[in-house]
């Protein structure tokens, strides 16, 4: 058994505490609390987190430490003995707990009469998928920023865009999905590589931001790295040139352009996601 804590800020009276337990990771428990957090103004907020779990004394422990704190416990736990324990546990201590797969695992018993497997652990099989996504990860990284033009041609998607309109990130997010990303900054003094132009128009997207949130955005970055804020990289009338050659480049190409303005990482990436299948579903229509 593992524990991880993540803190949003550190060293309250008032936190409040969130359990992951899980027999595998709690990689899946974790992320539907993070999805959850977001919805609420809460910045002191704790998770520990308790993986690989195998037997009932450990469920006892978690079970226990929730108790004490106050706090409830987000659980996925495929082996029966064990949800049965936390259900056990949780009603004799009056701890609340979320069962974060026994709902959807029952309903596909339900819809499709077939049975779970019980085996913990089989989302990180090393499997083809588990191959596929460390691949797309690793080609992230080396075409990240324009480093390669050569990957532009071997991408499954291409994201331009200015300086700081989460290329990058969005880039690393649709990695762990399987997609190779290459993305490019647009820099009006610089001329987009001829590569770029070969890429169907269907693998390329465009990122934009609103004027003010990108000011914003790149102060603090000049802030981070010690440089005067008022430098050219942060200036109204520079943005404002750049935002509008990055627009007439995405016209060129004739993509799609996004406004990542207020949006998301996950938000960014789905939308890309949803854009690219269509596309590809109208190149589709078009070859028949």
């Amino acid at each position: 058994m593992g524990d991880q804590l993540v803190m949003t800020e550190s060293n309250v009276q008032d936190t409040r505490t969130i359990y992951i337990c899980s027999d595998s990771l709690g990689d899946t428990a974790e992320a539907v609390v993070h999805a959850v957090i977001h919805q609420f103004d809460m910045r002191r907020v704790k998770i520990v987190r308790y993986a690989q779990v195998r037997t009932e004394d450990e469920i006892r422990e978690v079970v226990e430490a929730a108790k004490q704190t106050g706090g409830f416990i987000a659980y996925t736990l495929v082996q029966p003995e064990l949800r049965e324990m936390m259900k056990m546990e949780s009603i004799r201590l009056g701890v609340r707990v979320v069962d974060i797969m026994g709902p959807m695992m029952q309903a596909f018993i339900d819809t499709f009469h077939d049975h779970p497997k019980q085996k913990p652990g089989l989302l990180h099989v090393l499997n083809e998928d588990y191959f596929r996504r460390v691949d797309a990860i690793e080609f992230a990284v080396k075409a990240d920023d324009g480093r390669d033009p050569r990957a532009l041609l071997q991408a499954d998607v291409v994201l331009v865009g200015v300086s700081r309109t989460s290329k990058t990130p969005v880039s690393i997010f649709l990695a762990h999905k399987g997609l190779r990303v290459a993305n490019l900054p647009l820099v009006p003094e610089v001329k987009p590589p001829a590569e770029l132009y070969q890429v169907p128009r269907s693998r390329i997207v465009g990122l934009t931001m609103g004027v003010e949130q990108m000011m914003r955005i790149r102060s603090q970055r000049l802030k981070h790295m010690g440089l005067p804020v008022l430098a050219q990289y942060a200036d109204r009338k520079r943005i404002e040139e750049e935002l509008l050659y990055a627009e007439s480049i995405v016209r060129d190409l004739g993509c799609p352009l996004i406004d990542v303005t207020d949006r998301a990482i996950e938000e960014t990436a789905q939308r890309i996601l949803e854009l690219i299948a269509k596309e590809r579903d109208r190149e589709g229509q078009r070859q028949k």
